[in-house]
């Protein structure tokens, strides 16, 4: 039987995760487990702790994932990239390369007869005007452009050092715990949505790397999908359930906890 398969915030790279390269080939030795029984795989934001496409050069690394994803897609499975807060700046490599289906607003779309909700999740519900005035520049046309006139030898250097600093700054380098149904952005997000789009069955969000599944009404729930940093952490809808689980290298489907 196909599945479909999600997962987010891997944040590869990020030089404030000291096991990095064995993170990647973790990531990397995940999909190569699922190659035989998935249809579509969703990446779901932050994939890569930074990442930004000059218009003939890419970041350095990721050598394993970027492979592996091109191996599955060469394949035939269909594998859609969304953008999340730390990998804006994503252009026509990955599609081009790696054939990769790139996302860069929410997605709703049927899966086997199921309405999903599909997004990182950043900025939806969130009333941290901060967070938003930093998002909108992020997101600003204008200043990609001027960006872009930056070296990649001074500009790669100071995303990296920024998306660290931005980890570092959090306690223990973590995201809050989860913060209960009335107070949690994305759930509360989740429940005003679909009061206007009741046919939704579906939410799943990453961002907020934190593990959650949470039933909004009889036919719809909102799923938040961890990370690959603590959790090793996804989501497998096999065209009746939705499991979120954890990856755990040498143990089999039966092997895996369910949450």
């Amino acid at each position: 039987m196909k599945k479909i398969y999600f997962l987010s915030d891997a944040h590869l790279g990020s030089w404030a995760i000291a096991h990095r390269r064995t993170q990647e080939r973790r990531l990397v030795n995940f999909l190569e487990s699922i190659r035989h029984d998935a249809e579509a795989i969703y990446l779901l934001g932050d994939m890569f702790d930074f990442w930004y496409e000059f218009r003939t050069v890419v970041p350095k690394g990721y050598t394993r994932f970027l492979g592996k994803l091109s191996e599955l897609t060469d394949q035939g499975i269909e594998i859609h990239f969304f953008i999340g807060n730390h990998d804006i700046w994503v252009y026509d490599y990955l599609q081009q390369e790696c054939g990769l289906i790139l996302h860069k607003a929410p997605f709703t779309t049927e899966i086997m007869g199921r309405v999903f909700y599909l997004a990182h999740g950043d900025g939806l519900g969130d009333r941290d005007w901060k967070f938003t005035v930093l998002r909108s520049i992020f997101h600003s046309s204008v200043l990609r452009r001027l960006f872009s006139c930056i070296h990649p030898r001074w500009s790669i250097p100071f995303g990296m050092r920024w998306a660290k600093h931005s980890r570092l700054k959090r306690v223990d380098g973590k995201e809050p715990d989860y913060m209960g149904e009335d107070r949690e952005p994305l759930v509360l997000f989740s429940k005003s949505y679909l009061r206007g789009h009741p046919n939704i069955n579906y939410f799943i969000f990453g961002h907020r790397h934190i593990m959650l599944d949470l039933m909004l009404s009889a036919t719809a729930r909102v799923t938040i999908l961890g990370d690959w940093i603590t959790h090793f952490s996804y989501a497998v809808f096999d065209g009746e359930t939705l499991v979120l689980d954890r990856f755990v290298e040498g143990e089999d489907d039966a092997g895996r906890r369910s949450y």
